[in-house]
């Protein structure tokens, strides 16, 4: 299966509209007993999240995951900092390109593949607010084109 393929579980469309994403790569997370159940149930935000490589291992922080109803005194904290697995090489690499100026690890996807939960993490360089106003003129000439041919076509 490629790499950002499978059951979607939550994205962060908040980060495309803050960042270029320059390159994508896919983790694993490791996870406590309950949270694999709350991600199967959907119960996962990504919006305030983002990655950080902390003595040469890379952990996602602010990664919100509900607690489960049913997991009474074994449930888990929700915004606890989790790690994320990847190659060593990938890790040498984006420790390297996050140092640049503007450079950021953004989730971008959670989703389930084979069983287990993934995380697809961009590498991001932040876009100014012109960038952004650029952005949003164009979805919107996008969506009067669109909306003008559908007119005109019924």
């Amino acid at each position: 299966m490629p790499k950002g393929k499978g059951n979607a579980i939550a994205q962060n469309k908040k980060a495309s509209h803050d960042y270029f994403i320059e390159e994508t790569y896919e983790a694993g997370i490791v996870l406590q007993g309950t949270e694999i159940k709350s991600i199967r149930a959907g119960r996962v935000n990504l919006k305030d999240s983002h990655a950080r490589i902390n003595r040469g291992e890379m952990q996602i922080i602010n990664l919100h995951i509900a607690t489960y109803e049913q997991g009474n005194r074994f449930n888990h904290d929700p915004t606890r900092t989790r790690k994320l697995l990847l190659h060593r090489k990938e890790i040498d690499k984006l420790i390297g390109l996050t140092q640049q100026q503007g450079y950021a690890l953004v989730p971008l996807k959670m989703y389930i593949k084979n069983g287990f939960a993934k995380v697809l993490i961009g590498l991001g360089k932040g876009k100014k607010k012109y960038d952004k106003r650029e952005d949003l003129k164009r979805k919107q000439m996008k969506r009067d084109v669109d909306r003008a041919i559908k007119d005109h076509m019924s």
